[in-house]
């Protein structure tokens, strides 16, 4: 399947399961290719033929995004080196959850979401440990006796107990002795938030950059410069998080308002582009644009954050 293909694909199996998302996305090197938001699940998908084309890079920067943005990352792929994806498993690279697009629409469409996982060694799935602890102590089973019935050690039980994946077989044959349900289903957007590696050297960016930086630190505003987005950084101040963007290029103004007010629907967070000098207009596609003059006569985050607001609800038109 083309790479376009298979982002038409999830995009559709996506909207068929009530995920409001983000327009298509065509531009290159993007860290990200969908958006998409459902109640409270915000999702940030990257999507790639072969996942082997997934670099470190990549994978650090969409942690930085699910960080700020309280969003979980996933990889859409169809094969690695190894041959094709599998349904109905879920794959990592750089601790960023892997699945195919035939289990994210068993997962999101027919509420049938994976029981197996790779990892190094083999094929596993998750027990519930709180269960077949409680299940063995009730019916007074020892652990030589689970050990024997799953072909394991009495340490390997101890650890299923503790919350250790287990191979499927030895967890099939607990699950058939104990006749109760220990495998559980897994989530593939149930992502836990690491710390991101991502470092971005700020004496490399330009001028222009650099002073936005400067006069948005000095208002309190902590900066995430951002590589491979739409957008150029993250302003977070204590609760609020703010879509960054900078438009020296005047000729893909347009184009970077309209990508970013959508990510800010999508997300439902502020967003601002920055200009060198302000013209006749203040907002573009939703988004509202602030001259750099402006930001430094603004002086502290108030004036900043109400100028921003006012200028997003006036929805003005080149």
């Amino acid at each position: 399947m083309r790479r376009d293909d298979l982002i038409n694909g999830t995009r559709d199996v996506l909207v068929r399961s009530g995920f409001s998302i983000s327009r298509p996305l065509n531009i290159r090197s993007i860290s990200f290719d969908v958006v998409a938001r459902r109640n409270d699940r915000l999702t940030i998908v990257k999507i790639l033929s072969n996942v082997d084309a997934f670099s470190r890079e990549n994978a650090e920067e969409l942690k930085v995004l699910a960080e700020a943005l309280e969003a979980s990352p996933l990889l859409i792929g169809e094969r690695s080196g190894s041959g094709a994806l599998e349904d109905g498993i879920v794959y990592s690279r750089f601790s960023i959850p892997i699945i195919s697009i035939g289990t994210l629409a068993d997962h999101v469409l027919n509420d049938a979401p994976p029981l197996i996982f790779a990892a190094p060694g083999g094929l596993y799935v998750r027990m519930d440990s709180t269960l077949l602890h409680r299940v063995r102590v009730e019916r007074n089973i020892s652990l030589g006796t689970l050990a024997e019935v799953a072909g394991v050690s009495r340490r390997t039980i101890q650890m299923y107990e503790a919350g250790m994946g287990a191979m499927i077989d030895a967890a099939l044959r607990l699950e058939e002795y104990l006749d109760v349900p220990i495998v559980e289903p897994i989530d593939p957007f149930d992502y836990h938030l690491e710390s991101p590696e991502q470092v971005v050297d700020l004496d490399s960016v330009d001028p222009f950059t650099n002073s936005i930086f400067d006069l948005l630190s000095g208002m309190g505003y902590a900066i995430t410069p951002t590589i491979r987005c739409p957008f150029e950084a993250l302003s977070k101040l204590d609760s609020l998080l703010i879509l960054t963007g900078l438009g020296q290029d005047e000729a893909r103004l347009k184009q970077k308002a309209l990508v970013v007010s959508d990510l800010s629907q999508i997300t439902m967070r502020q967003s601002v582009i920055f200009v060198e000098r302000m013209r006749s207009r203040n907002n573009l596609e939703g988004t509202a644009l602030v001259g750099r003059d402006e930001l430094q006569n603004l002086g502290d985050s108030d004036r900043f954050i109400k100028l921003v607001i006012e200028r997003s609800a006036n929805d003005e038109q080149d």
